[in-house]
């Protein structure tokens, strides 16, 4: 990995194509734009503690040096409305085999359209297979889309719904929870034999996506390069600290862009709306992942979740945006 060439990419992604000559060489921006690797096992465990504390989360670990860097670099400025990118977990729903009535596409079809009114734009985690029992690593069973998710698919690219990668069948290989993740363990070459079914899987869908999203936000850092050489973005949520560390998001690193997304963005729309809110007031110009589950608002009756959109709505970007951006960054170095 070139750090270096990730820092200019990273402070390009951060203070746009208008920041003046030589401001990735400010002190202030070089802090906030700078890979900082994997730390060692004892500081990721102490960052996991840190987040569950509510020490480590999205306001002050994240958008509070990268604004600092940008008001060194571009004074007044550096405010401005947020771009929120709203991320979607996940499409068909991991359980919808074991309970379709209540995570199958009918009930899928409320939140869509929720958001289409709302006309806040999104990027749909796909499975390309559904598992029976996906929580068991000792299960087999899975299915191909049905007729009825092609078909949502089908409508969701021609609402414009953005999509990620969402591995391959959201099976689990570890049976304890703090475990849970289709990719940790896998040798090179079985993750690449993963990632080629799943694209494979959803290329006669017409999707190809250019964002990964890990189910249960897990992956080895070893096979985040094997990740990086397939996809402009690479997700992350909370339980990418264990493994990775708790990073800056978005962050060039390795030739991608990492994306994780960190509490209280990351949750249920009532947890989300709060900080939100202070982060539109307080005019944070920054792109800003939210992710959503869609079952859990579906479990609380949507409500929170119409709440959340329309204060989002003025400020939600499209990913299409995002990723030129990604790859105008990409130039720069």
């Amino acid at each position: 990995m070139d750090d270096g060439k990730d820092a200019i990419r990273g402070a390009r992604l951060l203070l746009g194509a208008a920041a003046p000559e030589g401001a990735a060489e400010l002190p202030e921006v070089r802090r906030a734009t700078r890979p900082r690797g994997v730390p060692s096992p004892p500081v990721r465990f102490a960052q996991q503690v840190k987040r569950k504390l509510g020490r480590l989360e999205y306001e002050r670990a994240v958008a509070a040096p990268l604004m600092a860097a940008r008001r060194a670099a571009l004074g007044a400025a550096a405010a401005g409305p947020p771009r929120f990118l709203v991320r979607v977990d996940e499409f068909p729903h991991s359980l919808a085999w074991e309970d379709p009535d209540l995570y199958g596409t009918e009930r899928y079809v409320r939140f869509h359209e929720m958001m289409c009114a709302a006309g806040v734009p999104y990027l749909a985690a796909v499975l390309p297979q559904v598992s029976a029992d996906p929580l068991n690593p000792a299960g087999d069973r899975r299915r191909d889309l049905d007729e009825s998710e092609r078909a949502m698919l089908a409508r969701m690219a021609a609402d414009g719904v953005s999509f990620g990668l969402h591995g391959r069948d959201h099976r689990t290989r570890h049976a304890s929870p703090r475990r849970h993740s289709e990719l940790c363990g896998l040798s090179a070459e079985e993750t690449d034999a993963l990632l080629d079914a799943g694209l494979a899987a959803l290329a006669p869908e017409g999707i190809g996506p250019r964002v990964f999203v890990p189910p249960f936000n897990r992956f080895d850092a070893a096979q985040y390069e094997l990740l990086a050489a397939r996809f402009a973005v690479v997700c992350g949520g909370p339980e990418s600290i264990g493994l990775l560390g708790f990073q800056r998001s978005p962050l060039w690193w390795g030739g991608a862009v990492y994306l994780p997304s960190y509490h209280p963005l990351y949750g249920h729309a009532h947890e989300a709306s709060a900080a939100a809110r202070r982060l539109i007031e307080g005019e944070a110009a920054l792109w800003i992942p939210i992710v959503l589950h869609w079952g859990w608002e579906a479990d609380e009756d949507w409500a929170a979740l119409g709440r959340l959109l329309e204060l989002i709505a003025p400020y939600a970007a499209h990913w299409d945006d995002f990723l030129a951006e990604v790859d105008a960054s990409r130039a720069v170095a």
